[in-house]
């Protein structure tokens, strides 16, 4: 996977990048129970601070682990009647960072007991128990740390073709230590800010990876949201950094391209809308005149 820290990166922490809007409040305050607005900013802040210790990501120095990324994406909708609808759905966060967005689908609606993530370390995770208030006993949604391209933790299998019938009983996900463990099991998978921490071909791959896991029932789903392009390319804001960016249509030709291999039909949506916090991502990347924009997907089984 992409390195943790890249030149660039270890910008000075910035108090005036905290402006959660009236939705992203309300959450923070039902999910950590601080109802004062200034004790809530402390309260964030020194997590946030405490995370960018470890790791110098631009999302932590941007506070997108409190932002909704996962519930202003067209598809979310969808996504929570699928959990609330279909008896013992199960949805994956990978990539889950902090955990916020596996939290508000939770929150929304979404059973706590069919929820589990993954990410390339539980550092975050843990420290979204601490900024969450929570405990693995108050939010039991379990946590699978590991590598994505790590073939012990998830190996490869072929998409299962659409099927109105389940491939047996899926695992309690209590008991689950690899992602391998759920191959054709999953309802929804979710990716925020995941896709584009790889190269084209990667990209590919791990798409093949996710469609693996998924159910074959029609409704089936994956959708996310990365750094994107008007035209397939690279998106180089300073030297050293290069992101690789799917366009719309070449992000649907892909999908497509994967399931059209069991001869299964899928519903791709995808669209670009100019990212929060400018070219610049907020100051990370200053003087950068190549615009960034994020790449709002999903992908349904037909």
């Amino acid at each position: 996977m992409s390195e943790t820290h890249r030149p660039g990166w270890a910008k000075p922490l910035d108090e005036s990048l905290y402006a959660p809007d009236e939705e992203e409040k309300a959450f923070m305050k039902a999910t950590t129970g601080i109802q004062d607005d200034e004790e809530l900013k402390r309260h964030i802040i020194a997590a946030q601070t405490k995370a960018f210790g470890l790791y110098k990501y631009p999302c932590i120095r941007m506070f997108e682990f409190m932002r909704l990324k996962i519930a202003r994406l067209p598809a979310y909708p969808q996504f929570i009647q699928l959990g609330k609808e279909r008896k013992g759905a199960l949805f994956l966060d990978m990539g889950c960072c902090f955990g916020n967005d596996v939290r508000k689908a939770v929150l929304d609606g979404w059973p706590v007991e069919g929820a589990i993530a993954s990410d390339l370390s539980k550092n975050l995770w843990d420290l979204g128990h601490e900024l969450f208030r929570s405990t693995p006993e108050t939010f039991p949604v379990p946590f699978l740390e590991g590598d994505i391209l790590d073939t012990s933790f998830l190996s490869p299998a072929p998409p299962l073709p659409t099927s109105t019938t389940a491939p047996g009983p899926a695992p309690q996900l209590s008991s689950v230590r690899t992602l391998s463990e759920l191959h054709g099991h999953l309802s929804a998978v979710f990716t925020g800010a995941f896709f584009h921490l790889f190269k084209f071909d990667q990209q590919l791959h791990v798409a093949r990876l996710l469609v693996g896991l998924l159910s074959p029932l029609p409704g089936s789903m994956l959708f996310g949201v990365q750094g994107g392009r008007a035209e397939k390319g690279l998106w180089c804001p300073a030297e050293g950094t290069r992101m690789n960016c799917h366009s719309p249509e070449s992000w649907r030709e892909m999908w497509e391209g994967v399931f059209a291999e069991v001869g299964a039909r899928v519903e791709v949506r995808a669209r670009l809308q100019k990212a929060p916090g400018g070219d610049s991502m907020f100051g990370t990347y200053p003087g950068n005149t190549d615009p960034y924009h994020v790449l709002e997907w999903s992908v349904t089984r037909l």
